[in-house]
């Protein structure tokens, strides 16, 4: 008896992270993402796959299909969303943050950046800066010509490069970074966080209504290390404060009674913290209990 997959269960498995890291590249939600992958599997399952020439391709297309018209629907819970959304956090394997360009790609920093797009635009920007698919597969997928696709990319790219992300940061510094950081915080030492924060540091909170967090962007060094210095040593007393790894870059997690209570997610640049992002809504802190892989 022969219990291997059948070649189409076997096809989907072998690309699921891939399909996965494309969906939540494109929504920025983990729980959008595995519905993503659940339409795309029942969609998969009903294609002759002696007609199909490239099974990732294949895929890759129902699944960015899929993902664009689930990012329409997102737009309009978006509207509705109580004080700042943030993506969803993943705690991402130590691979995740060595392949440079994918922890760049789904780091907050640039999720946030492509939430700034349109969602055609953005679906072709993931596919051909991330992926590196072709314009002729990307425009099947988007269902738009290769001249307008190639239009839409190269609109998409000056976006993203006026408002991406300063740049990556060795492994060591990061690291450094965040060791200062979090003794500073832990300590409430206002100068030792004045000493780590860029000057135009952004803090950005996500509490979803259901949790207390900053309404609007807290900007600038001094505003951010008064913030810090007034509640997470407190924080740190009543719970444990760890250092992870959340979509590829460095982070703190707060637990409380062994609950993950807020991710605070760390963008780095040339040494200095410039984007702070805290995620409360526990809605959105369900793929924090284990790693997700990511592929490209």
């Amino acid at each position: 008896m022969d219990d291997r997959p059948n070649p189409a269960t076997e096809a989907f498995l072998a690309h699921r992270n891939l399909l996965f890291t494309v969906a939540y590249e494109m929504l920025g939600s983990a729980a959008d993402a595995e519905d993503v992958l659940q339409e795309t599997w029942l969609r998969w399952t009903g294609v002759d796959l002696e007609t199909v020439r490239d099974q990732r391709a294949y895929l890759v297309r129902i699944a960015t299909r899929q993902a664009l018209g689930r990012l329409r629907t997102l737009g309009r819970r978006k509207e509705s969303y109580v004080g700042t959304w943030l993506p969803e956090p993943l705690l991402t394997a130590p691979d995740v943050a060595e392949d440079v360009e994918l922890a760049d790609h789904v780091s907050m920093a640039m999720l946030l950046v492509l939430e700034t797009l349109t969602p055609t635009e953005r679906a072709v920007f993931v596919l051909r800066e991330v992926f590196a698919l072709d314009y002729d597969e990307i425009a099947e997928a988007v269902d738009k010509s290769q001249a307008a696709v190639r239009q839409i990319a190269h609109r998409a790219r000056e976006h993203v490069a006026a408002r991406r992300p300063r740049g990556a940061v060795s492994a060591a510094e990061a690291r450094n970074a965040l060791e200062a950081f979090q003794r500073a915080t832990e300590t409430g030492d206002l100068r030792g966080l004045l000493d780590v924060l860029a000057p135009d540091v952004v803090f950005l909170g996500d509490g979803g209504g259901i949790k207390q967090a900053v309404p609007r962007p807290v900007v600038g060094a001094d505003r951010v290390a008064r913030l810090l210095v007034a509640g997470l040593p407190r924080l740190a007393e009543l719970g444990s404060l760890r250092p992870a790894q959340v979509n590829g870059c460095p982070a703190l997690v707060f637990r409380q009674d062994g609950e993950i209570d807020t991710v605070l997610a760390v963008r780095i640049d040339d040494g200095k913290v410039t984007g702070l992002y805290a995620v409360r809504n526990p809605e959105k802190l369900s793929h924090m209990d284990r790693e997700t892989a990511l592929r490209r």
